[in-house]
């Protein structure tokens, strides 16, 4: 039996009224189960990047790496830019790399300094699936690309069958955090081999609050 919208919004409400108040807002969280999947064959593991139709619900960090055109049309947008001279630094303190992998929800970045991205920074942001999104280094609009990222949420299915993933915060309505919802779990299930038979459940939650089981 198939997930309905109406089941999301019912967990949604619960997950709401369940979560004690707190002295900030809480994200909704949303756990994909999985079930019958070899991880342990490469082919099993995948990473995706969902677009929320009704966004995340709160701003992302997003940093670009670049110089010239790209790192003016950058600040133009108000993003912080890491250019190629602070790019080098890193190079000598990974514990700074660490900090500003950390920092940032996404990076976008200049197609020429991906070499050196990913020799000064590549391992700390590999494992946190936050490789950046490369652009030519003539391009002058990241708007577009700005506007997508902080829609998006990435997956990354690799040593356990489960996926988490933020679908909105507590103040946004139960109607667009379901939506929500119900576009990320059928991005899911279009990248297994056998769709929905391979969900064994899906809960959603508050930052703090205890889980809910979506129900069929």
């Amino acid at each position: 039996m198939a997930y309905d919208r109406q089941k999301f919004v019912e967990a949604v409400k619960e997950a709401k009224a369940r979560a004690k108040p707190r002295n900030f807002t809480q994200t909704v969280e949303m756990a994909v189960n999985l079930k019958d999947i070899d991880l342990k064959k490469p082919e099993n593991r995948f990473k995706l990047e969902v677009l929320l139709p009704h966004g995340r619900g709160k701003e992302v960090n997003i940093a670009v790496i670049a110089d010239g055109a790209v790192a003016e049309a950058a600040k133009k947008l108000g993003l912080d830019v890491i250019s190629g001279e602070e790019l080098e630094k890193l190079k000598e303190s990974p514990r700074e790399a660490r900090k500003v992998a950390r920092k940032y929800d996404f990076f976008i970045a200049a197609a020429p300094l991906m070499p050196k991205i990913g020799r000064y920074l590549g391992r700390f942001l590999g494992p946190r699936n936050k490789m950046p999104q490369v652009v030519p280094p003539t391009m002058t609009n990241l708007e577009p690309i700005v506007n997508r990222l902080k829609k998006t949420v990435r997956l990354q299915l690799k040593n356990n069958p489960v996926l988490h993933a933020p679908i909105g915060i507590e103040n946004m309505e139960d109607e667009k955090i379901a939506e929500n919802a119900e576009a990320l779990l059928n991005a899911v299930i279009n990248k297994l081999e056998r769709g929905e038979h391979q969900v064994r459940s899906v809960y959603v939650k508050t930052t703090m609050g205890p889980a809910v089981k979506v129900e069929r």
